[in-house]
């Protein structure tokens, strides 16, 4: 709905689900695979099953072995394997939680009416705010734009902003400090403006260092420096000037917001962070510095807690579809994620209107992460190759060889694609097509990896590895499926450039598979695991373990370059919209594998999935 305020639309808030864009119901009521990661995990042969499952279970403790026990007790008789796999994953956290969920700040119609009612309200009064910073200096302008952009209230600001940041542009900074230098250089590359890193040059100093005298100053650099391209030297001279100075800065400050924003930064630089994971942080930081306008803050509140009951609604659709996969009864061997999936596709797309694309995405993400499971933790080299060939046909009669439990995860996974095609529109059944064709990429990229396990082969280089292992990452497929749901501004055009899996997917694919070897490395030299890129390294360069984790690090920043290149690419015609999904899917890599697997370690996620689901700000109204 929008409604008209002089020359400017406005978007107007509502506390109902979001109309599925489907002349069908989008409520799933067919069961489908399991859980989500992108993560690949190497496919395991028969004969290395006992191996793999007495380490992870020691890795597991007390809560797994519970809920083994209690899966064990479920299970056939007849099918020795199940058992032995079972509890291998930590158990699910959430349940059913999501199911009915109450949330407590808007117990009744007529008080999601009033949440809506206000918010309206306050956010014509921040577009007066944006509009009359016009007048109000770059820095201000600036700062505005970048506060909402972290308090996730962008989205309903779309054209004032897109209006304003010609202006930005043109305006320049010849005039401005370094910190207001970083932040419109930062600003504008994040939104495909291709400005120039030579802005920077005039705060470089005789010795090669930056004339930057405080810890914000080195900060905002620091995060404006991570949108460079490859040949850009100023920035990457920056980015080392500026990590050594904050590393020195941290050690001697005492906790405040700026300490904490200094830590995060160092650990993931502000460009590639997903702002819906961090906008409560923001906004109860926000508000306790005091450095916001009141009705920016109030906004950021109310809309946080509106934009909380659509994702609620969500996971009450999804945690229902999830419980047909009777994966505790069924499929014990696979990670029960729901919530956590849920958690990652928020960061592809967290505002209202794209209830379901977060729906269908989850599902699609769902029955990777199942599949990943079954190639990696159940099935037999034998078993994989009948698996591979009846995807690829699309027909669950050939399944006949196969173990129960398996055929039950396929006939779920083509459950799955049906239901998905009853949420489209007839002109939009098409994308089924390319769906599929990743989905049979997919399975065909991990029996490949299967009969490399199986044959102890090292891809001779890091690009022979990847030729195969940015496809078994998932990201050729989930970059597809992102635009599965899209309303029609996601066209045939956009599914035929994902289709050739573009530079920019590639980039993302790299970016993944290097993130996913660097944490997981060390984990799976203790179970029979495909090589990785770090091993094809050491073998392609005769190298140490310590001296080829550091090269991939070096080849995942220079993966991050090819991404900003692409995203900054003006060849690259097709939609902001559209091209930021993939972005985002970029940003989820770095959350999810940020010190460790984030997803499979799913106790890392607990807190950031209540706070974003089931904690809303006080009474606002």
């Amino acid at each position: 709905m929008h409604s008209a305020r002089g020359s400017t639309v406005m978007t107007t808030f509502s506390c109902k689900p979001p109309q599925c864009s489907s002349r069908r119901s989008c409520h799933v009521a067919v069961a489908a695979a399991s859980p989500p990661p992108l993560i690949r995990r190497c496919p395991s042969v028969s004969w290395r099953w006992r191996r793999r499952r007495r380490t992870c279970r020691l890795q597991c403790g007390q809560s797994q072995q519970a809920s083994a026990a209690r899966t064990r007790h479920h299970l056939d008789d007849d099918d020795s394997r199940l058992s032995e796999n079972a509890g291998i994953f930590h158990p699910s956290i959430w349940g059913d939680f999501f199911l009915g969920y109450s949330n407590p700040s808007a117990s009744s119609q007529q008080q999601e009416t009033q949440m809506a009612e206000r918010a309206d309200k306050l956010k014509e009064e921040v577009a007066e705010m944006i509009a009359s910073s016009t007048f109000s200096g770059q820095h201000e302008r600036l700062y505005l734009i970048d506060t909402l952009e972290r308090l996730c209230l962008d989205h309903l600001f779309e054209e004032e902003i897109s209006a304003a940041l010609p202006q930005i542009e043109a305006a320049g900074v010849s005039d401005c400090d370094l910190g207001t230098v970083a932040l419109w250089f930062c600003l504008l590359r994040k939104h495909r403006y291709r400005v120039s890193p030579d802005v920077f040059a005039r705060f470089k100093n005789e010795e090669g260092g930056f004339l930057a005298d405080n810890p914000e100053d080195l900060l905002s650099l620091y995060n404006a420096a991570h949108m460079r391209t490859h040949g850009e030297t100023i920035l990457d001279e920056a980015i080392l000037f500026t990590r050594r100075r904050l590393e020195t800065t941290l050690r001697g400050m005492e906790e405040s917001s700026l300490a904490r924003e200094i830590k995060s930064a160092l650990e993931i630089p502000l460009p590639r962070r997903v702002r819906i994971y961090g906008s409560k942080y923001y906004i109860s930081a926000y508000e306790k510095d005091g450095t916001i306008h009141e009705t920016v803050l109030q906004l950021a509140k109310l809309n946080s807690n509106i934009m909380q009951l659509h994702h609620q609604h969500d996971l009450e659709i999804i945690t229902r579809w999830w419980e047909g996969l009777q994966i505790e009864s069924r499929l014990p061997f696979a990670r029960d994620r729901v919530v956590e999936c849920y958690l990652w596709i928020l960061g592809v797309y967290y505002e209202p209107c794209y209830s379901r694309s977060r729906i269908i995405l989850t599902m699609i993400i769902a029955i990777v992460t199942l599949l990943d499971d079954i190639y990696d933790s159940y099935a037999t080299p034998e078993e994989c190759e009948i698996l591979t060939q009846c995807i690829e046909s699309w027909d669950a009669k050939a399944a006949h060889d196969l173990p129960e439990c398996m055929k039950f995860a396929l006939g779920k996974i083509l459950d799955s694609f049906h239901a998905i095609v009853n949420m489209l529109h007839q002109e939009e059944k098409y994308r089924m097509s390319y769906l599929k064709y990743f989905t049979e990429d997919l399975v065909r990229s991990f029996n490949t990896e299967v009969k490399m396990l199986q044959d102890g082969y090292i891809p001779k280089s890091v690009e022979e590895h990847l030729q195969v292992s940015i496809r078994t990452g998932g990201c050729p497929i989930l970059s597809c499926a992102s635009f599965v749901g899209m309303n029609d501004i996601a066209t045939k055009d956009c599914f035929n450039w994902v289709s050739r899996v573009p530079n920019m997917v590639q980039a993302l694919s790299r970016i993944l598979r290097l993130l996913d070897d660097l944490q997981s490395y060390e984990r799976e030299q203790l179970i029979p695991h495909v090589a990785s890129t770090i091993d094809s390294y050491m073998k392609e360069h005769n190298v140490s373990i310590e001296v080829a984790c550091e090269k991939i690090h070096t080849l995942k920043e220079e993966s991050w370059k090819d991404f900003n290149d692409e995203w900054l690419n003006p060849d690259n015609t097709y939609p902001k919209q559209v091209l930021e999904r993939i972005f985002n899917w970029t940003r989820t890599m770095e959350f999810m594998y940020n010190q460790e697997d984030n997803f499979t370690n799913c106790p890392n996620l607990k807190d950031t999935i209540y706070l974003l689901f089931a904690e809303p700000f006080a009474e606002l109204i």
